[in-house]
């Protein structure tokens, strides 16, 4: 149960993480990802409080791409892992808060249904 719960908030903060792209040369690997994320998992679940590893997790994970592929590329690896799990709104509404509370700025909008196309 816990695992599938963490693989929830894995998708979720997934489509989170794919819109906050910044700085790195070698290609994330879509299990580093998901690994990166987990100390948002109980928070994004909203079993648990925003913790400073979540933040570090996030802000790291923004670092860790900085070209238009890599961002193409994660962003196509939560979109794909948050499809195989189901979520509600409020998951998605605290996942899309994150990066704001976090203290990273994106300008893109973090749901389930962005188009992983337009992330440059």
């Amino acid at each position: 149960m816990a695992s599938s719960r963490a693989l929830k908030f894995v998708c979720l903060v997934g489509c989170i993480m794919f819109m906050i792209a910044s700085t790195t040369e070698a290609a994330i690997q879509c299990n580093q990802v998901v690994n990166t994320l987990s100390p948002c998992m109980y928070y994004v679940l909203g079993t648990g409080v925003l913790t400073q590893q979540c933040c570090n997790a996030i802000v790291g994970l923004n670092n860790s791409v900085s070209t238009t592929p890599d961002r193409l590329d994660l962003c196509r690896c939560l979109k794909n892992t948050a499809s195989q799990f189901s979520y509600s709104s409020r998951n998605v509404a605290l996942a899309a808060g994150l990066p704001g509370k976090c203290g990273v700025n994106l300008p893109y909008k973090i749901d389930p249904s962005t188009d992983c196309n337009i992330v440059k």
